[in-house]
């Protein structure tokens, strides 16, 4: 009992010491969540869209306080509340990549008030009940706080005859074999495509129905596109069309309404904010129906709110209000435009004195899960809903010649990602090439750039997902990280 008191006293010291003696880099803070994004990644959640979308819309909301950890000199924080469906873990499994059953999963909720991203890694992890031992490992920079100046700023460092009498694990050995052990871009390919190509075969088929599909679909309705809102599998995409079909046979009159929009397969039914037809994927065809007899009034509201963004432009010095589907949540229509009036009705009280079109040309979103403004890399302000007048005022003013930069290169920026994927899908003979809409141009660009590097024959005729992780979707796509070693 003495012996497991001392090493519990310990592991507290030595964690309290961690906390204070040490900072995660952002890559470094990545890696130490890569077991919780395998737990809770919403392509592991397929055949369940509600957890699925839970677990998106977390993530995005876990990601912009991630990013705001990040700032220098950030100090606004607010607790953040997150849910995720954590998958469960085969009790014998080792592998972490292949050590989640698929039988089944629980729901975590935990709250985020750290302000720091080792704190932040190891309240996710610990919340949950994911090991934090390789936390440890990681190399982690040395900076000490401020107010621990009088405390001794270097680790402890025993002889190896501690560790062979105590049976503690030695912390240098533990880094030198999880650098042994560094998942690489080669070495995961090697492991994984035998596994890619068996699922990619099986799923041909079913993807020259689902075009097949959509393409009739399309021209039959006279629709601008259909999309869907995650990546679902090819079989239940498949299965959404010839829902649709069925509905379009029973009651042709109701889709009089629908020609030049885009459908958009969701988990609930209306029309979103960007104005696209949405198919609650849950829902039956008698809701599917009120939402296409619906249409004339959602056109209206469209009206209402595109009137909205011009008087909120008229208050922001001429600055143009943009919805853009990568990057902000899928809102319904109504949500959007309750989120917009609330936004109008702060601007128009606090009376800013911007100068009459003296921010034409500027472009800005809507963000409800930030809580500071922010310049993307594309030149469109971020701004949340709840932002201070005051501040935001500040912050475009200061930000706005950055913001016009930006928006210069943004054309430039957009050509040569093109091109580079164009390029690497001929060198590689890929059948297709994508990114994740959380994966910035820069990142792709830059991943890109490193992949035109290397000779990769495993590659040929695979679908490749440039992403945050290592993975192989059910359908053969082949997940990588952008940031790939």
């Amino acid at each position: 009992t003495f012996y497991y008191f001392v090493r519990l006293c310990l592991d507290k010291i030595l964690l309290q010491y961690v906390l204070q003696s040490r900072t995660l880099s952002g890559a470094d803070a990545i890696n130490a969540l890569r077991p919780f994004y395998f737990a809770v990644h919403p392509d592991f959640f397929g055949q369940h869209p509600k957890e699925r979308e839970v677990n998106e819309n977390s993530l995005k909301r876990l990601n912009g306080y991630l990013e705001n950890l990040q700032k220098p000199g950030f100090r606004s924080f607010k607790p953040t509340q997150l849910t995720f469906y954590v998958r469960e873990r085969e009790p014998d499994s080792s592998n972490v990549q292949e050590s989640f059953s698929a039988s089944g999963f629980r729901a975590v909720s935990f709250t985020l008030r750290t302000r720091d991203l080792l704190s932040t890694v190891l309240d996710i992890l610990n919340s949950c009940s994911l090991s934090t031992e390789h936390v440890q490992s990681l190399n982690v920079s040395s900076q000490p706080h401020k107010e621990a100046k009088s405390t001794v700023n270097r680790p402890i460092k025993w002889d190896k005859t501690y560790y062979s009498f105590t049976g503690f694990k030695d912390p240098e050995e533990e880094l030198e074999q999880a650098q042994r052990m560094e998942t690489t871009l080669i070495s995961w390919l090697d492991d994984n495509e035998a596994s890619a190509v068996k699922r990619l075969k099986k799923s041909l088929p079913l993807r020259k129905e689902l075009e097949r599909l959509k393409i009739e679909l399309s021209r039959e309705l006279q629709l601008s596109d259909i999309r869907w809102q995650r990546s679902w599998g090819i079989a239940h995409r498949c299965s959404q069309l010839h829902s649709l079909g069925r509905l379009v046979q029973q009651r042709p009159e109701i889709l009089k309404n629908v020609k030049g929009r885009t459908v958009v397969f969701t988990d609930r039914s209306g029309m979103s904010a960007a104005g696209h037809i949405m198919l609650g994927t849950m829902d039956v065809h008698h809701h599917w129906t009120k939402i296409f007899e619906r249409l004339p009034n959602y056109y209206k509201l469209q009206k209402r709110l595109l009137l909205l963004e011009d008087r909120i432009s008229q208050l922001l010095g001429g600055i143009q209000v943009i919805y853009i589907e990568e990057l902000q949540p899928l809102l319904t229509l109504e949500e959007y435009y309750e989120a917009l009036n609330s936004f109008y009705n702060k601007l128009r009280d606090s009376r800013l004195p911007f100068h009459p079109r003296s921010l034409r040309g500027l472009q800005m979103i809507l963000d409800s899960d930030r809580y500071a403004p922010s310049l993307h890399e594309f030149g469109h302000f971020m701004i949340p809903t709840i932002c201070d007048p005051a501040a935001l005022q500040w912050f475009i003013f200061a930000k706005a010649q950055e913001a016009r930069e930006n928006l210069k290169r943004k054309e430039e920026m957009m050509v040569t990602e093109k091109e580079l994927i164009d390029t690497s899908t001929e060198r590689f003979s890929l059948d297709r090439l994508y990114k994740e809409p959380s994966v910035s141009s820069a990142q792709m660009i830059d991943c890109c750039k490193r992949l035109l590097e290397e000779s990769l024959p495993y590659l040929q005729g695979m679908h490749l997902c440039i992403s945050h992780f290592y993975s192989v979707l059910q359908d053969g796509d082949l997940c990588i990280p952008w940031n790939w070693k």
